[in-house]
């Protein structure tokens, strides 16, 4: 009688370890699969503040290819030889015994043009590097407003869009990855009265 009982509760003892185990085993799968899940997002998101510094940059590239319009970059003397003010050509042949003497003397227009498409490769680069990590733009315009997405920066009526619609954006936005790293500055449509 006394055996039946000691192995009775030996089996009832080896239920509730037995129990205990499984559960610390499910408990501890969740932890390696959470800690999983946090290193990657670790390593997908580890840029985002670096990168949101570098939005001002792009930013900025971008302001300075707007700046120069299209019809600047026409070179309107393109069948004339380029030709040197004579307050800059006294100044060069003095100099000239410095410098390589086969420097071809540019007009300020190609200067222009080299400057603008230097600025050009840097912010295809910058923008290259950046989608490369998971950073990418988007333009919202003609979208419904998200104020997950999107910073409205006016409303104003339109009568031809839907209240809530983005009528302009201000600022591009953008995600890196799944997330958004920067809202987009937009316009939005209101109830036109």
């Amino acid at each position: 009688m006394e055996l039946v009982t000691k192995l009775k509760a030996k089996d009832q003892e080896v239920t509730d370890l037995t129990g205990r185990l499984r559960y610390l085993q499910a408990d501890f799968l969740n932890l390696q699969r959470n800690a999983a899940r946090e290193r990657e997002q670790t390593r997908d998101y580890a840029i985002t503040r670096f990168a949101g510094d570098l939005l001002e940059t792009v930013d900025v590239l971008s302001l300075a290819l707007k700046s120069v319009p299209d019809s600047a970059l026409m070179d309107p003397d393109a069948a004339s030889s380029p030709s040197v003010p004579p307050s800059q050509s006294t100044s060069q042949s003095s100099s000239s015994s410095s410098d390589t003497p086969s420097t071809p003397n540019k007009t300020p227009h190609q200067y222009l043009t080299e400057l603008h498409h230097g600025v050009d490769m840097t912010h295809r680069l910058l923008l290259q590097t950046l989608f490369k990590y998971g950073v990418k733009p988007f333009d919202p315009t003609g979208d419904a407003f998200d104020p997950n997405r999107h910073e409205a920066l006016y409303q104003a009526p339109t009568p031809n869009a839907a209240p809530g619609t983005i009528i302009d954006c201000q600022k591009i936005g953008y995600t890196i990855k799944d997330r958004t790293l920067r809202a987009a500055q937009v316009g939005v449509a209101s109830e036109s009265s």
